[in-house]
């Protein structure tokens, strides 16, 4: 009966004007992760965003607003919506699979498929995304139909198609014949030489670009047995990040080895993700920026269920470095943690299954991180590497009211974030259960 009912007040409110006034009644609320939860208290929702927190369960009247829904939240654990800053929404294939979608797949294919990710996705409770990569579009014109309140999803921010030097990670001709080269280098986004890294900059950001990704170094997934150190000469990494502060963007920059992460730090980049061989100069850089780093644990779990599935997944250099990246995933948050490196929370969804994002918990967990800790990577943290700590990631007068609700407590039990009782973004309830 319950389920019905909330069913019920969930269309209610999809369908209700957006000025509406809610009332949430929460047994336990983490307004602003990092300090401590508060009991019996009562949030005013107008206009979408948080209007006040008083303590006790209160209806709209108490509020000046007799007409405010009031959603009884009094058995749950209400917390700020969580944020991903590092997803993939175009896609969860890999291997011979994503292979063949490069050259299969047509815009229109990708762009649903990207549609129901997002949906999948804030389903999870994580109610804004980084994407990092992305190709003819889409994700930008999928940033800004969720804006337009065309289709359900989490707030966008889109770094378009990585930067990538020829033969980078980032080369969408590696594995392919070369007669091929030419349908699939179509994004803009391969450069060679300062001056060519700065035309790719300008190129992304032409096309929309929230934030900057280069990729520093080789990656796992890139069908090219060049190992996964540093890719990229120092002024062409320079150039990508100059350009890239000349018109006000943050950069990301994916980076497995030492010297790749090294010289990323060095620039004052804003985030390193994976930095899976981090070393002492690493962590003495990250001190010295305030880098954030964001370690992407999940994609162990996508290596390791596609393998399950089908052991010929992956082939040659792809699987060689998979098994290095199963083995070694986690050692550097070890390392991490205890050194008082910024941790943003990311999962490389798409690598792994979207919709599983909280699965990153329980890593962070395992290899170091509190509860608490890991919390505020999803939330502080994240937002203020987004450069949306004014907007998001605390549930504090002004903000936007993106909220979840679970049961149980996750500053005890990480793994209750895996099932979310309600997610309401910007004011509007998206699911409940």
């Amino acid at each position: 009966m319950f389920t019905r009912l909330l069913a019920i007040l969930v269309l209610f409110l999809a369908l209700a004007p957006a000025h509406a006034a809610t009332v949430v009644q929460a047994g336990k609320l983490l307004d602003r992760p990092g300090q401590s939860p508060r009991s019996q208290v009562s949030l005013l929702i107008v206009d979408g965003k948080v209007s006040q927190i008083r303590d006790g369960y209160l209806e709209g009247a108490a509020f000046d607003q007799p007409d405010a829904t009031v959603i009884d939240l009094r058995d749950a654990f209400v917390l700020p919506g969580l944020i991903d800053s590092h997803v993939h929404l175009s896609g969860d294939k890999g291997g011979v699979e994503r292979a063949l979608a490069a050259v299969e797949d047509s815009v229109a294919d990708t762009a649903y498929e990207a549609a129901v990710n997002a949906r999948k996705t804030i389903d999870a409770g994580f109610t804004t995304v980084r994407n990092l990569g992305d190709r003819d579009g889409v994700i930008r014109a999928l940033r800004d139909a969720v804006a337009e309140g065309k289709v359900v999803g989490p707030r966008i921010l889109t770094a378009n198609t990585m930067i990538s030097a020829s033969s980078g990670h980032g080369d969408p001709t590696l594995g392919y014949r070369e007669e091929l080269h030419a349908g699939l280098d179509r994004q803009g986004n391969v450069c060679d030489g300062a001056a060519d890294c700065r035309r790719a900059v300008r190129q992304q950001i032409a096309k929309g670009a929230d934030v900057i990704k280069m990729g520093i170094t080789g990656g796992v997934n890139s069908r090219i047995s060049a190992g996964l150190g540093a890719q990229m000469f120092e002024d062409e990494a320079r150039a990508v990040v100059e350009t890239a502060r000349l018109y006000g963007r943050k950069v990301a920059v994916h980076a497995h080895g030492a010297d790749g992460i090294n010289l990323a730090l060095r620039l004052g980049v804003d985030s390193i993700e994976h930095g899976t061989l981090l070393d002492d100069e690493s962590l003495r850089l990250f001190a010295q920026s305030g880098t954030y780093y964001v370690p992407t644990l999940s994609t162990v779990n996508g290596y390791k269920e596609r393998l399950a599935a089908n052991p010929d997944a992956y082939s040659g250099a792809v699987l060689e470095k998979i098994r290095w990246r199963i083995d070694i995933t986690g050692k550097a948050l070890l390392r991490a943690v205890p050194a008082g490196v910024k941790i943003a929370f990311g999962t490389d969804a798409g690598v792994s299954k979207h919709g599983r994002n909280a699965d990153e918990f329980e890593l962070m967990v395992k290899y170091g991180m509190t509860p608490a800790t890991a919390i505020h990577a999803a939330t502080i943290n994240a937002a203020e590497l987004l450069g949306m700590s004014d907007q998001i990631g605390s549930l504090e007068p002004g903000k936007w009211a993106d909220l979840i609700a679970v049961k149980g407590d996750p500053l005890r039990d990480v793994t209750v974030l895996k099932q979310m009782r309600l997610v309401m973004k910007g004011g509007q309830v998206i699911s409940a259960n």
